[in-house]
């Protein structure tokens, strides 16, 4: 079931998947266009909830998998492994929320200022930069040690019933996100939510994943990140390159 609703996902993700352009000013996905309004807020939130389905469930699938088995062990309630999954979707949708509020200050500044749209590459690079060295921190090692010992985490944090399974969902989720969030803010950086940036970053993620107490591809990826940042700060021209 999972790997369907991600192969779904996935064909959606090529579907929409913009056409390459060195244009760091234009936007591609929906709702990102001239006006501002409640709908334009819920396209791209369904979008980026459509592109996180397809770059999270495959490294999530572990977990979700073995509290689906433990739950069937030990509770009465088959369904509760939607109960369990279902804070995975909303912290994923809430993630969209702050993503479209930065690309819409981003997009109106660079609509509305030649100076602003000049300084993007250095914004780009910091961003860069700064996902690269969160590879590295302390709390990237806690939330990857969470995601990467399913069995450990259940261990220690399993709670019955319905608003356990809730619990447990949500705290798993959290680390999820803790585990990749920087790697989300280089998709909006890039401006573009670019199909080879989205590969990337959902092939990392699930190596790192699926690769327990391994702690290179993380390190590797950050000096991909920081080195990458590092170039387009000294040449800002490279940040075209960013586009999908």
């Amino acid at each position: 079931m999972l790997a369907a609703v991600a192969a779904v996902a996935w064909v959606e993700v090529l579907r929409q998947a913009p056409s390459s352009s060195g244009d760091m000013s234009m936007p591609s996905m929906p709702g990102l266009g001239p006006s501002t309004s409640v709908g334009d807020a819920a396209a791209f939130v369904g979008s980026w909830a459509v592109m996180m389905a397809a770059m999270m469930l495959p490294s999530a699938t572990p977990m979700i998998a073995l509290y689906a088995t433990v739950s069937r062990q030990r509770e009465k309630y088959g369904w509760l492994v939607g109960v369990f999954v279902a804070p995975y979707l909303l912290v994923w949708v809430a993630a969209g929320l702050p993503a479209y509020a930065g690309t819409r200050l981003v997009v109106a500044g660079m609509r509305h200022s030649a100076e602003l749209t000049d300084r993007v590459p250095y914004a780009v690079a910091a961003v860069l930069i700064g996902a690269g060295m969160y590879q590295f921190s302390a709390a990237k090692r806690v939330c990857l040690r969470q995601c990467q010992a399913p069995l450990l985490f259940l261990t220690r944090r399993w709670r019955a019933g319905p608003s356990g399974a809730a619990r447990v969902g949500l705290a798993h989720a959290g680390y999820c996100l803790g585990c990749c969030w920087a790697l989300m803010v280089v998709l909006v950086a890039a401006g573009t939510m670019g199909l080879p940036w989205v590969l990337l970053i959902a092939i990392l993620v699930l190596i790192e994943k699926l690769i327990p107490y391994k702690i290179w591809p993380t390190r590797a990826a950050g000096v991909f990140l920081t080195a990458f940042g590092l170039a387009i700060a000294i040449h800002p021209a490279l940040a075209a390159t960013i586009r999908g």
